[in-house]
């Protein structure tokens, strides 16, 4: 019975389907039905259950001969019309219908069946045909005007893939993995759309790193030539190992800081990318060759100075670098490495190898030395903050009031600000907890020099206002302008 169905309905859509249908053609059902006998027999259906997936596979994209508007529906016509004459009972017809509703997107599957053809009609997500059968997807979308060039294609793309997922354990198995290395293909194809020149940079881009990588060197150079070698201070992370040992056993400091590092930046190389693992490597060569050139000379010998100043330069040296999307230091990937396989958080571990660092310090050359290389390492951090993110860096703002009308007035027409608004209720104090009003939640994003107008500005409208912030590590879009950092 299906293969005489089977032959009917395929020399329908072979003589049917326009030509200008170059992903829901015959081919695509052929596949379907396919994945659908597959993925039946793997999920142990019944024959019978078997039969219903595979019709409803066959006749899913029916509904395309006559139009492609809403054409689940009308394949549901077709199957409501055809299947009586092969013998479906009017429960079987509808069950079909229910299972071609499900493939719908956003698809929603409520049964076993409905779930088995989901799958089947996207199995093409996860295997190496995907590049194939979504060009022929894209060429097909731009005929009816659903996108406009391939960047938007691409986009559309990255989205449905994140927010598609399979129903049956047999696809999620053997098709998830593939489905992820598709859309991982996907963005480096975005990538490249948005900014085709993004490998080598532009010239003015590239001669700005080769700068910032420069300077960075120098700094750390003199940071630790100038001030924290001839002292016999130290730093956290890889650094302060390296100082450490050559401390303790004399060894060059460059070749240290070079080896050292070396493990760290293969690491890198896989759990950050290529591009920081080779920036990584020049930087660290480059200091090594900095540290070899440089004399050692003695700045200071006022021990506050020499943690302040020689944490501030070393601060800006590997702020300088990091801006360039390279380290001189590679204390953090330590920690994501570690972070896969413990509990703890990624400042957890990179405390804990600190601490390890300046008790070691503080047996070896007395705890005084190693309190100073704290304030050094403390410094240095702060540093790093202020290059990397800029004196500017934003600060979101959530702000709770009963005035909120007047208050979004003031951010959006005196401070230039962009804000969003949530929904919300206020109220449910101790004592009073049945009393509530419905209010405005007001949340923008201002710098950190911003951030005392806009409490006064917020104070002059409503004392009582419930305002809060937290710090914002990166953003993008909107209202926001500011210089790329890397």
């Amino acid at each position: 019975m299906f293969q005489q169905l089977y032959t009917v309905v395929i020399d329908k859509l072979t003589h049917g389907l326009p030509a200008y249908l170059t992903y829901h053609n015959v081919q695509h059902t052929r596949n379907v039905v396919e994945a659908a006998t597959y993925l039946a027999e793997q999920e142990h259906l019944s024959d019978k259950d078997k039969l219903l997936v595979q019709t409803a596979a066959l006749l899913h994209d029916t509904g395309f001969l006559q139009s492609h508007e809403e054409h689940e529906m009308l394949s549901c016509k077709i199957a409501q019309k055809l299947l009586p004459e092969y013998g479906f009972t009017q429960e079987e017809v509808d069950q079909i219908g229910t299972m071609i509703m499900a493939t719908k997107l956003p698809q929603s599957a409520g049964d076993m069946l409905s779930r088995i053809l989901c799958d089947a009609d996207l199995y093409y997500l996860g295997t190496d045909t995907y590049d194939t059968m979504a060009s022929a997807l894209y060429s097909e979308m731009k005929r009816f005007h659903r996108v406009k060039d391939e960047r938007e294609w691409l986009l559309k793309q990255i989205d449905f893939l994140n927010d598609h997922k399979y129903y049956t354990d047999t696809a999620k198995k053997n098709m998830e993995q593939g489905k992820q290395n598709n859309k991982a293909a996907l963005q480096e194809k975005l990538n490249q759309t948005i900014n085709p020149t993004n490998e080598q940079g532009s010239l003015m881009q590239v001669v700005q790193d080769a700068i910032f990588m420069v300077l960075g060197v120098l700094f750390a150079g003199v940071a630790l030539k100038g001030f924290l070698v001839p002292n016999h201070f130290f730093d956290g992370g890889v650094t302060g190992i390296s100082l450490l040992v050559h401390e303790i056993y004399h060894y060059n400091l460059a070749v240290l800081i070079i080896v050292f590092n070396i493990p760290l930046m293969v690491a890198g190389y896989f759990s950050v990318g290529k591009r920081f693992a080779i920036r990584m490597l020049a930087g660290v060569l480059l200091l090594g060759i900095c540290l070899e050139l440089l004399p050692s000379f003695a700045l200071t010998a006022d021990k506050l100075l020499i943690s302040i100043f020689g944490g501030a330069f070393l601060g800006i040296g590997i702020g300088l670098v990091m801006r360039v999307g390279a380290a001189l230091d590679g204390i953090e990937v330590i920690a994501l490495y570690t972070l896969k396989r413990t509990s703890f958080t990624i400042t957890e571990i990179i405390l804990g190898i600190n601490i390890l660092i300046f008790s070691i310090a503080a047996f070896q050359f007395g705890i005084e030395t190693a309190l100073y290389s704290i304030l050094t390492y403390f410094t240095a951090t702060r540093c790093i903050d202020y290059v990397v993110e800029g004196i500017q860096a934003y600060t979101g703002v959530t702000i709770i009031s009963s005035k909120s009308e007047v208050i979004k007035y003031q951010l959006v027409n005196k401070l230039g600000r962009g804000i969003t608004v949530y929904k919300g209720e206020r109220g449910f104090l101790p004592g009073k907890f049945e009393e509530s009003a419905d209010c405005d939640i007001i949340f923008t994003v201002v710098t950190r020099l911003e951030l005392r107008k806009l409490k006064n500005l917020v104070h002059e409208v409503d004392p009582k206002a419930f305002v809060f912030a937290n710090t914002i590590r990166e953003t993008s879009g909107g209202v926001l302008k500011r210089k790329n950092a890397h």
